[in-house]
């Protein structure tokens, strides 16, 4: 092992999970979502989605490959669960009553925050495969250490974004809810194409 071959890891681990997270898309949905919220309730949702992301993606690290195992359950199936999931969220967001519900409950910190969007299919795939890759105990322990800086990426973006959104005024929170809401129902869609495409792999190589 030498400290460039480490370096590399180091870098590829930390990329890998700032792409895989987008905390800049889920800090706007966030956004979009807490509009109505007090500060407080907001802080909270924050901690609360990020130690979530956290926790699972550590894991499902270590143990991603037993768990689908055990249940018997593939990625292509657990992208098409998290679009599934998605869709649901995207409906709620453009359907202004329930978006007004939802913006009450503190369990948008789980779904859809914690769970698909930060640690979801592409988050947890891409730790699973980071572990496997890693060829020592050095490198594997960098794969926490990537997840950490995209959650606390993904929270220092949520938390202050508060002071951006509020200049867009009513109505433009309003467009960028519709907005966000289309890229949702767009990410959702990937997610189940991406999904069915693996399963038909898997169907097709195992034929």
């Amino acid at each position: 092992m030498t400290c460039l071959g480490l370096l590399n890891f180091a870098l590829l681990t930390i990329s890998s999970m700032i792409a895989v997270m987008e905390p800049f898309s889920t800090t706007a949905i966030y956004a979009a979502l807490t509009k109505s919220m007090d500060s407080g309730k907001k802080s909270k949702i924050i901690r609360r989605s990020m130690t979530t992301s956290f926790l699972v993606l550590v894991v499902f690290a270590f143990t991603g490959h037993l768990i689908f195992r055990v249940f018997g359950i593939t990625i292509p199936a657990f992208q098409i669960a998290g679009g599934i999931l998605l869709i649901s969220v995207a409906i709620e967001m453009l359907n202004p009553k329930q978006s007004e519900a939802a913006s009450g409950r503190e369990d948008i910190a789980i779904v859809p925050l914690a769970f698909p969007l930060t640690s979801g299919p592409g988050s947890i795939t891409a730790v699973i495969l980071l572990v496997s890759r890693a060829e020592n105990l050095f490198e594997t322990s960098i794969v926490p250490v990537g997840i950490l800086v995209g959650v606390m990426l993904s929270y220092l973006a949520m938390t202050f974004s508060s002071g951006l959104f509020k200049r867009f005024g009513d109505d433009g929170l309003r467009v960028v809810t519709a907005l966000m809401a289309i890229i949702v129902l767009a990410i959702a869609v990937q997610f189940i194409i991406d999904g069915a495409a693996g399963a038909v792999r898997q169907i097709t190589s195992g034929a």
